[in-house]
């Protein structure tokens, strides 16, 4: 058995003050990547992440390096079939459920990958953008990342890469050949740089964005921490903004979180049976 299906056999002992403060209603939603591990798709602070020790794209290399930017897109281009090919896991549903059922004020994702949307929830604030957009650095325009896919497949016919892995965010390791023999392609408007539209490292989250999120977090009735660690400060700050005002802050994820302190509970244990035995307690 893969430790996905481990996981998702694994049962979940909800407390009943967790199942408490989500039935009070209100609560807004922050997850992370380890909400999408039982999907298939690493992180990079989770156990996953620990195994492929990923060095994440940086803005400021991306826009300055030409290399770099082909190496990102020929890796991209592999690795994005794996994360189109991804699908909703039970904490995805779960979340999607409790949206149906009224008690959830908002989500906020630090996510790329799509998957609360295709599991049925809407009003997603995706924190870091989407790995199924792209947009042109030069003209702004923003186009499907499934129309870029079909003209990278039309400039590289016959490239027929293997990956040795997938790192987070759909990042094929490939070797240097294959890297080497790869072309990327530019905006078809204005021949300007494409970037996919999510935030990269050294990038900062638009300003209307950040007030959206501490708006809703300041209205919310809980904040529920749903497979984050935390660790970077775009998604703590909304933590540290919610214990500020008094507001209760309960975390779900595999193991200790850099918000902790901040947590009127917190509960260690896989994302999937987690979030199914919220949304479907014992009798």
């Amino acid at each position: 058995m893969t430790q996905v299906a481990e996981e998702r056999a694994e049962a979940v002992a909800v407390p009943a003050a967790l199942a408490d403060l989500v039935a009070d209603g209100d609560v807004v939603v922050l997850s992370g990547a380890g909400l999408s591990t039982e999907s298939g798709i690493p992180d990079y602070r989770g156990e996953t992440g620990r195994r492929r020790r990923a060095e994440p794209m940086t803005y400021q290399r991306f826009t300055c390096d030409a290399e770099a930017r082909r190496r990102y897109w020929a890796r991209g281009h592999l690795g994005w079939r794996h994360i189109a090919g991804a699908r909703p896991n039970a904490g995805h549903r779960a979340v999607a459920e409790l949206q149906r059922r009224g008690l959830l004020a908002g989500i906020i994702t630090q996510n790329v990958d799509g998957l609360h949307q295709a599991a049925g929830a809407d009003g997603v604030i995706e924190l870091h953008g989407g790995l199924d957009r792209v947009v042109c650095l030069g003209c702004g325009e923003r186009t499907p990342r499934a129309r870029l896919e079909d003209r990278l497949r039309e400039a590289n016919p016959g490239w027929d890469a293997r990956p040795h892995m997938i790192n987070p965010d759909g990042d094929a390791v490939l070797s240097d050949a294959d890297v080497a023999s790869f072309a990327p392609v530019d905006c078809a408007r204005c021949g300007g740089l494409l970037k996919p539209d999510v935030i990269f490292f050294g990038e900062n989250v638009p300003p209307a964005r950040v007030r959206d999120c501490y708006a809703l977090t300041e209205s919310a009735g809980t904040l529920l921490v749903l497979g984050s660690s935390l660790t970077v400060l775009s998604g703590y700050r909304f933590v540290r903004h919610a214990a500020r005002h008094g507001i209760p802050v309960a975390i779900i994820n595999r193991g200790a979180t850099r918000g902790d302190e901040h947590a009127l509970l917190t509960l260690d244990a896989p994302l999937g049976p987690a979030l199914d035995a919220l949304v479907s307690p014992a009798s």
